[in-house]
């Protein structure tokens, strides 16, 4: 009983660990520990498959692209209206010409795309407010804004933009503006405001109602729970919708050539009317292309990071 103590027994009546070598210590003069892990001999097999299947598909990818694109150059230039087509529509000569000035008209569809979209966001923010208050001394307020959303939702934009621009000055009232780029833009957040509306409407109404429950319940009222409560979540979630709205409207200022604004459309226009050549237009549509695609790209961007943070169960 008082005897020594066996070796790898402790008083206590346990084991103690038997001497040897530590696997997870770096250095015999250092008390820093690390995991030594080591994948095992399949997960490194199947990584080295998925990267094999990344490659190949990335090849057939790039092979079929490339036959798609050469059977179309071939189709395309072998036709037999293709020189004509060429001269026409894609002259280098008249390129070169018409470049400098739909690049000095696209100023004016920049313009037009910052402060329409601006202001078209902010009316609709206001037509969706409109539209969710609650209570019954507030139905005409509800009604205007639905007829409003309705009615310019319904109308195609060409209509609005002839309506607004040549109606508006026939009028003659006092304060009426007259410049067709104003009366363009009015034509813009006309319509755009009753898309926006609804894009804002549906985000607002995606809210649980018991946010609004425990807002009201910690003593919001209701403007307070719309301000700080509902309004941040909604316009979180609609956010891929409204830049997709903002792209068709960046498009679409063009239609204020029909008032004879000279933005990058009416530009090629007068250039297409003095050559009898349409490659104006080409070169207008492919600046608008490229202006596009930037903006398309950010649009889904923001939709796949949208995804990933609600798949994680993140804060949308």
């Amino acid at each position: 009983m008082g005897g020594d103590v066996p070796d790898g027994d402790v008083p206590g009546g346990g084991l103690s660990k038997a001497p040897g070598p530590d696997p997870y210590r770096q250095g015999p003069d250092t008390d820093t520990y690390t995991d030594a892990y080591t994948p095992s001999a399949r997960r490194i097999a199947r990584e080295r498959h998925k990267r094999s299947r990344t490659r190949r598909a990335t090849a057939v990818a790039a092979l079929s692209t490339a036959v798609t694109l050469v059977v179309l150059y071939l189709v395309v230039t072998r036709s037999p209206g293709w020189p004509r087509t060429k001269e026409t529509f894609f002259s280098a000569e008249y390129a070169r010409q018409a470049l400098p000035l739909v690049l000095d008209g696209l100023w004016l569809n920049l313009r037009l795309l910052v402060v329409c979209g601006a202001v078209a966001l902010a009316l609709g923010m206001l037509l969706a407010l409109a539209r969710t208050v609650r209570g019954p001394a507030l139905f005409p307020l509800r009604a205007l804004a639905t007829a409003y959303v309705d009615f310019f939702r319904g109308l195609p934009l060409i209509i609005c933009l002839l309506a607004v621009i040549f109606g508006l000055p026939a009028l003659r009232l006092q304060g009426v503006p007259t410049d067709p780029v104003v009366l363009g833009g009015i034509a813009l957040v006309l319509t755009y405001s009753a898309y926006l509306a609804e894009v804002f409407r549906a985000g607002i109404e995606s809210v649980h109602p018991a946010q609004r429950a425990a807002a009201r319940s910690l003593g919001l009222t209701s403007a307070q729970t719309m301000r700080f409560v509902v309004l941040p979540q909604a316009v979180r979630r609609v956010v891929p919708p409204l830049l997709n709205d903002l792209v068709s409207l960046q498009k679409d200022t063009g239609l204020v050539s029909i008032a004879g604004a000279v933005d990058a459309v009416y530009a090629a226009q007068i250039l297409a009317g003095k050559t009898f050549n349409y490659t104006p237009y080409v070169v207008a549509g492919l600046v608008f292309v490229v202006l596009t695609i930037p903006m398309t790209r950010f649009t889904d961007w923001v939709t796949a990071r949208m995804n990933r943070r609600q798949s994680q169960g993140g804060a949308v």
